[in-house]
């Protein structure tokens, strides 16, 4: 099997930006790297990153329907439905269905969820502090600006 020709060299203006120099790519690598710390921090918890994201918005939220959890957490509909059926089969969540319509659901924090939020905070602030402290006050600020400018677009 041969290899494809490459085709003949484009100038620099028509070519897309070097790999270092992608923003996908750039945002794949600051997360991994911000992530890191905070996998073994959840895996000692026995939680996943978007188990963690669920409980997190749930804490700080209060009980909501799943479609805005989805929406805070980040996480789309086939991957929410899964993960919350795993936190509820774990205890850490509550299902509660609309007594008007039964397709709607609330989902609450429950006590086990709360256990893992709290008894994690302060590895989690510890974490998120080590990074703002290596960036700066003020980089630190200026990136999460940035960030919520971007999700904004």
């Amino acid at each position: 099997m041969s290899t494809p020709a490459r085709p003949a060299r484009e100038p620099d203006d028509a070519r897309y930006p070097p790999t270092s120099r992608s923003l996908p790519i750039a945002l794949i690598r600051a997360r991994e790297r911000v992530m890191g710390p905070f996998r073994e921090m959840l895996a000692k918890a026995g939680v996943t990153e978007q188990q963690w994201r669920i409980l997190r918005v749930l804490d700080e939220h209060g009980p909501m329907p799943i479609t805005a959890i989805g929406e805070l957490a980040c996480l789309q509909a086939p991957s929410l439905s899964r993960t919350i059926q795993i936190l509820v089969e774990k205890e850490m969540v509550r299902r509660v269905r609309d007594t008007s319509d039964r397709r709607r659901q609330t989902i609450s924090l429950a006590e086990a969820g709360a256990a893992v939020i709290y008894s994690n905070i302060g590895e989690s602030r510890r974490i998120a502090k080590a990074f703002e402290e290596r960036l700066g006050p003020e980089k630190h600020r200026r990136l999460l600006d940035l960030l919520d400018e971007l999700s904004q677009l």
